[in-house]
């Protein structure tokens, strides 16, 4: 690692404010049923988060619906008690899956490195099926935000190789004068 990059990792924040967005609408369904809702990829991101000596200050389950996607992103974004964003689910490829194309236009900027070096970690979990994955990464009003998979295997991957060690560094940008 550079010089530079560890001086900028160095200053970076150590502690960070998560709000997770489940985009499900399986999930959703269950919860406007009042039955118990299992979310294993939720549970499993504020999990990982909390054991790395982060927070997680909102998280919800909405339902694979640009407009409802779209509230819950700028609710997060416009909230002083958020520093970053990840979003799981709708990231495939059928019809319904439009968590990419709902969240792409809110970041100022977008990380395309995470979205490739995303896939290359999971070609080498899963193989081929990884030309199907559709993760984006960004920042948008001093915050930085993830779109990943739904899956846990997947959740675990972003969050772990790419999302924790790297979350912190972003936002130390974004929020540059």
């Amino acid at each position: 690692m550079s010089e530079t990059t560890l001086k900028h990792k160095a200053e970076a924040p150590k502690s960070l404010n998560f709000a997770v967005i489940v985009c499900s609408s399986s999930r959703y369904r269950e919860l406007q049923s009042e039955k118990r809702v299992e979310d294993p990829s939720g549970d499993r991101i504020a999990q990982t988060l909390q054991k790395h000596g982060h927070s997680v200050t909102f998280r919800t389950v909405v339902p694979d619906d640009r407009s409802l996607i779209e509230r819950s992103v700028r609710r997060a974004l416009k909230s002083r008690r958020v520093d970053a964003i990840i979003t799981c689910g709708g990231t495939g490829i059928s019809p319904t899956d439009v968590t990419i194309e709902t969240v792409q236009p809110l970041l100022e900027k977008e990380l395309h490195g995470f979205g490739e070096v995303f896939r290359r970690l999971s070609y080498e979990e899963i193989g081929s099926a990884a030309i199907l994955t559709r993760a984006i990464a960004g920042v948008s009003e001093g915050k930085a935000v993830f779109c990943v998979p739904g899956s846990p295997q997947a959740v675990s991957l972003a969050v772990e190789k790419l999302i924790l060690p790297e979350a912190g560094h972003i936002i130390k940008h974004a929020r540059e004068k």
